[in-house]
């Protein structure tokens, strides 16, 4: 089956079909969760439409820590089944639904009392072995100081007494949510970025579909559905707020912030893990870069484009170097970023809550609302949701199987891995390059590979962002539903937080790349430039936040 291409022009015939057909299922968001249940759906033989406000990922399914885990921290809190969920979703990904985006990372706990805390903890982490799976992940290890250390030279010294090391995973998520709703596409749902959800069209009290907005183009569309599912996150109250009705539940939001720092300013062959007086602290190994991160605060402005603070960096700096040798200074942060978490306030008493951490209700006949949760049990979320979806369905409904479902790309990956060499040399790219492009698209390389054959000039590294390819600007529009820069630079690559610049040098280049595929002229190039440089120094504030938090 050949991949679907999600280009300009599959976007426009999705819309023009959206006012066609009625469809089972009406998806509103284009996070992991709405992706995901939009997947579920579809791959249960219902007929589905997703629409997405922005692009795929634009909220929180981009900011995240990046991690595919089964949160260490909630066994403390005595939540099992939900680390047992967590862990078992982790063990699917790494090995049978994303093998080519999910990989492993290590990390090491450092102990700060050579008794109780080192007996408490191994205690907790052998529980997380046995949950996770026997061969899903190695094992953790009891290290001494001196072995700890070896490990990671960049800690003090003084700041630990020995260490657990243990394994969790990580993800890019905006390149993963593009691909499950990708993946969608290819087998049926209609998908569409930039197509707003304005209204809900009623018939007496049952919602019987949405109007939506093409915000490319500005038309007014009306789908109708027999069910339509909000999977909105942080703006669910919003959404929500359009049935005129009682909400299900009240969502507040939590904000995290990340620092990305270069890869050799902290000397480590492995992530950390400890615990801050407010949260826990990560550095995260990132290509090459750390994720240092996060805060948990609550943020009462609105959900659209969270900041980081000066606060907010200052304290992922001083908690950072509370355990590092050569304290980080603001000089050494390449980029951040924010994103909001949604948190759950039930309301109702006929909420269904399906776990302790997301929960399904229908408010309103015909809608049903899906929120909180966690990247890691996205798919678990989808299956409730559609579950809900099914029960208001005269039709049977099969179960879910999206837990046998390989994602796009993830057919065929391991085989191409272990070709990398013959790829190289077929493609006259470095198989560093061929590996790079495998963990990012995986058997959907070949695609990438054959634009390059057609146009050797989209071998070469985009000036600006050199860790990604001029192909993979290309492909991002022709393939992966990219419609604006930002889109581009922010989501499909990640240029936008992992280079000084934000990527505005490697704007012009990639604007220029994608301007025919997109039927900009000069001046619409032009603007996107502008634009693009415009929301880079707003969200990372011109460096200001940086600058702020230095003064």
């Amino acid at each position: 089956m050949t991949p679907v291409a999600l280009g300009p022009r599959y976007r426009e015939d999705t819309l023009r079909g959206l006012a066609e057909t009625e469809f089972d299922v009406l998806v509103v968001g284009g996070g992991i969760v709405g992706a995901g249940a939009a997947l579920d759906a579809v791959s249960r033989g219902l007929s589905v439409a997703l629409v997405e406000a922005r692009d795929w990922a634009a909220g929180t399914s981009g900011r995240s820590s990046k991690l595919i885990h089964g949160g260490l921290r909630y066994l403390e809190q005595r939540d099992f089944g939900l680390v047992r969920e967590a862990l078992r979703e982790r063990g699917l990904l790494l090995h049978r639904l994303a093998p080519h985006l999910v990989r492993p990372v290590q990390f090491l706990y450092p102990l700060r009392n050579r008794v109780w805390e080192r007996a408490y903890v191994s205690a907790g982490v052998t529980l997380y072995d046995t949950m996770g799976g026997s061969r899903a992940l190695p094992r953790h290890r009891q290290l001494t100081r001196r072995g700890a250390l070896r490990r990671a030279p960049a800690l003090r010294p003084d700041a630990l007494v020995g260490a657990v090391q243990y394994y969790d995973a990580q993800v890019d998520d905006a390149r993963y949510t593009m691909t499950v709703a990708r993946t969608a596409a290819q087998y049926g749902a209609k998908v569409a970025t930039r197509a707003e959800v304005t209204g809900f069209l009623r018939e007496g009290e049952r919602v019987t579909g949405a109007t939506v907005v093409d915000l490319e183009g500005g038309r007014e569309i009306s789908v109708r559905a027999r069910r339509v599912v909000c999977a909105t996150g942080v703006w669910t109250d919003g959404v929500q707020a359009m049935t005129g009705s009682r909400a299900a539940f009240a969502v507040r939001a939590s904000k995290g912030v990340h620092l990305v720092v270069p890869r050799d300013r902290i000397p480590m062959d492995t992530g950390l893990i400890t615990r801050t007086a407010k949260s826990v602290l990560f550095i995260i190994p990132w290509g090459r870069h750390w994720l240092v991160g996060t805060t948990d605060t609550p943020h009462d402005d609105g959900p659209d484009e969270p900041v980081a603070g000066h606060t907010d960096i200052g304290y992922l700096l001083d908690q950072a170097n509370a355990v590092l040798r050569t304290p980080l200074t603001h000089g050494d942060i390449e980029g951040v970023y924010a994103g909001l978490r949604p948190l759950l306030s039930g309301e109702m008493d006929d909420t269904t809550r399906l776990s302790r951490e997301h929960a399904v209700a229908e408010p309103v006949p015909g809608l049903v609302v899906v929120t909180g949760g966690k990247f890691t049990t996205y798919r678990v979320m989808a299956e409730d949701t559609i579950d809900v979806v099914a029960e208001g369905l005269d039709d049977a409904v099969p179960e879910s199987v999206t837990a046998r479902l390989p994602i796009l790309g993830a057919t065929g990956f391991e085989v191409l891995w272990n070709e990398r060499r013959r790829l190289a040399a077929e493609s006259g790219l470095h198989v560093a390059r061929i590996e790079h492009l495998l963990r990012r698209y995986g058997s959907c390389t070949r695609e990438l590979l054959a634009l390059i054959t057609d146009n050797p000039e989209l071998g070469a590294p985009i000036p600006g962002a050199k860790d990604y390819l001029c192909a993979e600007a290309v492909y991002a529009v022709t393939h992966e539903g990219a419609l604006h820069l930002e889109d581009v630079l922010a989501r499909r690559l990640r240029a936008a937080i992992e280079e000084w610049d934000g990527g505005v040098t490697a704007a012009t280049r990639v604007a220029e790349l994608v301007a025919p595929l997109l039927g900009w002229d000069d001046e619409e190039t032009n603007d996107e430039i502008k634009r693009y440089v415009r929301r880079t120094t707003e969200e990372r504030r011109g460096g200001a936040a940086i600058a702020e938090a230095a003064a």
